[in-house]
């Protein structure tokens, strides 16, 4: 059996939700509702929490509890979640992935053990890693590939884990040259890769999806847009996914190179879905340039994060 005529769990579009903050940086748990709202009403077939793109690293352990909480019991069953629980630690790792699975998560996203510029752990440490966090949980784990580590995992290591490793199944490529590195992973790990998955706001995602992509972690921002792209290339309409891709991609790249991780809330907070799209200090604001580029293509696009609040 191939990677592809295995049918995976989860496949489609899942979004990385934004950490919503008041003015003041506290958590803004309304908003943070509404914001998961619109994303479901926007047409994703999953979500994503506590990811580098939620701003994870300025959550507290307490706050990251409330959030988890929060957003699953909100969110009911609608879509199934995603909960990022990397950290250096295994055991911690593993006490977080099990925390998110009683408390409902579909899935864990985990990248590799790392610490600032220089720490990194060696491929044996590695693997050890994800088989404990595998034992400790009895859902699908996402081996999070991506720079901010600074680890650099080999498509013949992840085959290998995958194989080797009872949950790790689902792997999000974001590193450059990320489809040459999904089709080698595809190829080496069979039947084992049940979700080789485009990341990086989907500033890739056509090619990705050529590569033999099932799934697309994107932000959060316009959903609606990108989802058909998916849904076409799925069915074999070349065309029409290239042509929606071409229509879509002003905003994905001006997310992926401008705006970052603000960009989700920008939109939202144009739209009325949240009050305040601030991240948490010390994050810089984005520039109000930036801003003002970011909301005349969307205006253009018209997307639903425009509407929704109306």
């Amino acid at each position: 059996m191939t990677a592809s005529a295995r049918a995976p769990r989860y496949q489609g579009i899942f979004p990385v939700v934004p950490t919503i903050f008041h003015e003041n940086g506290e958590l803004d748990l309304e908003g943070q509702k509404r914001c998961l709202d619109f994303m479901i009403d926007a047409g994703v077939d999953g979500l994503c929490i506590l990811a580098n793109f939620s701003e994870q690293f300025s959550l507290s352990d307490e706050e990251r509890e409330v959030l988890t909480r929060t957003a699953l019991t909100h969110v009911a069953g609608r879509v199934p979640v995603i909960v990022t629980t990397t950290h250096y630690g295994t055991g911690v790792c593993a006490t977080r992935s099990r925390r998110a699975q009683d408390l409902g998560a579909a899935m864990v996203m985990i990248m590799p053990p790392y610490h600032g510029a220089t720490f990194r752990v060696p491929e044996a440490q590695i693997h050890e890693f994800y088989a404990r966090v595998s034992d400790a949980i009895d859902i699908p784990i996402m081996v999070q590939d991506a720079p901010a580590s600074g680890t650099v995992l080999s498509a013949p290591f992840l085959a290998r884990m995958a194989q080797e490793i009872e949950h790790l199944a689902y792997f999000k490529i974001e590193v450059p040259g990320a489809a040459s590195k999904l089709r080698e992973l595809i190829r080496l790990g069979g039947a084992a890769i049940e979700g080789p998955w485009d990341g990086e706001e989907a500033i890739t995602l056509l090619a990705d999806l050529d590569a033999g992509a099932t799934g697309a972690m994107t932000g959060g921002g316009f959903p609606d847009g990108i989802r058909p792209i998916l849904v076409a290339h799925r069915e074999g309409k070349a065309d029409l996914a290239f042509e929606l891709y071409q229509r879509w991609l002003p905003l994905i790249n001006h997310e992926n190179r401008q705006g970052g991780i603000l960009t989700a809330k920008a939109l939202m907070k144009a739209g009325g879905v949240i009050a305040c799209d601030a991240g948490r200090h010390p994050f810089p604001p984005m520039h109000p340039e930036v801003r003002r580029g970011l909301l005349d293509i969307a205006r253009r696009l018209d997307p639903l994060v425009l509407r929704w609040a109306r």
